[in-house]
């Protein structure tokens, strides 16, 4: 990657970025199915760590809510009259009923437990009871609220935290929100929403897309036009703990005809009007010609946005691992949102969210989507369990790839003949990522 001709970067670049690195702690098996270490991580990671819980446009008037569930809390998120947002864990200060059974709703100023009757307010307050006369400590009412949790908003994410002293989101986040700044999220429309059960560890995911290295083995189909060879990668860690990996578009350097025109490359190239047989013996020059004919022709094609984008966000792969459990990954035509939680019981088990962002394109209906042509709208919930997962695309599903592999991979982590990875260097974020958990429950951080 390199610098354009008036020196401005051709990337979003922040001063912390640093080359990974790892102590080498051991990335042992227990981590994946042991009870004890989830046990751990709740009390000293998941209390501490900010949690996305939806997307600030779910709630559009006062009184909306969404619910987002983990582990054996859950959570409220509410509109409130003055447009800010506040969380409240779910459960009536009662005598502990959960205040509501449905993912997402609006209530008219309060919430009702369906136990007895209490009436709580959207800002938390107790408005009403029945029989208030017959307390001897006093009328509830004006004394008892809902348990608040920290609240904060970023690129049109909802995001809580169980630690009331947990440092501000932004300050949490950093450097994502620079490393995001070209684009406007908040406006994004979430055309694909999706949950699937599996049966894996949640950090397989973090694990999987901390690396490259499985992609031309998992993933062959991506050979013509991502480019997962090392050499031309950009590896970032940061000090808060969160990781990016920048993968050129252009065929594959990990193969001797990488400057061969392959039919998916010359299809991306066609679509912007570029002939692909000026590229023949030469097919990785054809990123740069890319990067300008979307800069020449995209607005004009309703690509308003792309005037804030560099040159490499045009065409490029941006995997950010956000720590612990986020990964956002930007492309030019949007953001894949892969979120992955522990399942209440079993460490073997957890629950995988993929959602996909767009921005607006002007006069576009409909969006392509690894599930096919989407209209431009707010999607609705999907879910299941991977085990009755299908979907076709022409280029194959990267997620049921993955998903396939943890599920095998859970089985293996279990074998008393797994004591530690052998990462490879590109491979560094990996241990690095179990290395934040680590500090995490030593008191580190």
């Amino acid at each position: 990657m390199t610098q354009t001709a008036d020196a401005r970067p051709t990337y979003p670049v922040h001063p912390d970025a640093q080359v990974p690195a790892a102590r080498g702690d051991a990335i042992t098996g227990d981590r994946y199915w042991s009870k004890d270490f989830a046990a751990r991580e709740w009390e000293h990671m998941w209390k501490k760590v900010w949690h996305v819980g939806g997307r600030v446009n779910q709630l559009e008037e006062a009184g909306d809510f969404i619910v987002h569930d983990f582990l054996h809390e859950s959570v409220i998120m509410v509109k409130q009259q003055d447009g800010s947002i506040r969380a409240f864990f779910n459960v009536c200060m009662h005598r502990g009923n959960r205040l509501v059974s449905v993912t997402e709703g609006g209530v008219n100023g309060a919430f009702t437990c369906a136990y007895h009757g209490w009436k709580w307010n959207i800002d938390g307050g107790l408005d009403a009871v029945q029989d208030p006369e017959d307390f001897a400590q006093g009328n509830p009412c004006g004394k008892l609220k809902l348990k608040e949790l920290r609240c904060e908003t970023w690129g049109g994410f909802i995001f809580w935290s169980f630690d009331p002293d947990a440092k501000p989101l932004l300050e949490y986040l950093d450097p994502i929100p620079t490393l995001f700044a070209n684009r406007d999220l908040e406006s994004y429309t979430r055309v694909v929403w999706r949950t699937l059960r599996v049966k894996t560890n949640w950090k397989f995911a973090s694990d999987n897309f901390n690396e490259a290295y499985h992609v031309p083995v998992v993933h062959p189909q991506f050979q013509p036009m991502i480019d997962d060879h090392y050499s031309t990668t950009i590896f970032e860690m940061y000090p808060n703990g969160h990781n990016r990996m920048i993968e050129k578009l252009q065929p594959s350097s990990r193969y001797p005809d990488a400057q061969q025109m392959k039919p998916l490359w010359a299809e991306v190239l066609k679509e912007w009007d570029l002939d692909p047989a000026d590229f023949d013996g030469r097919a990785q020059e054809g990123r740069l010609a890319l990067q300008q004919a979307r800069r020449k022709l995209g607005p004009a094609r309703g690509y308003a946005y792309f005037d804030k984008l560099t040159d490499d966000e045009l065409t490029d792969q941006m995997h950010h691992t956000c720590f612990p459990n986020l990964t956002l990954t930007l492309t030019a035509e949007g953001l894949h949102v892969f979120r992955t939680e522990p399942d209440a019981e079993d460490p073997n088990w957890s629950t995988f969210d993929y959602w996909y962002l767009v921005p607006h394109v002007e006069g576009a209906t409909e969006v392509a989507t690894l599930y096919g042509m989407r209209p431009y709208e707010e999607a609705d919930h999907e879910a299941g369990s991977f085990g009755d997962y299908q979907t076709t695309i022409a280029q194959g599903d990267f997620l049921a790839q993955d998903l396939e592999l943890a599920e095998t991979q859970q089985k293996g982590l279990r074998s008393m003949a797994f004591t530690d990875a052998y990462l490879a260097g590109q491979e560094t974020r990996v241990r690095r990522f179990h290395e934040v958990i680590n500090d995490y429950l030593e008191g580190r951080r």
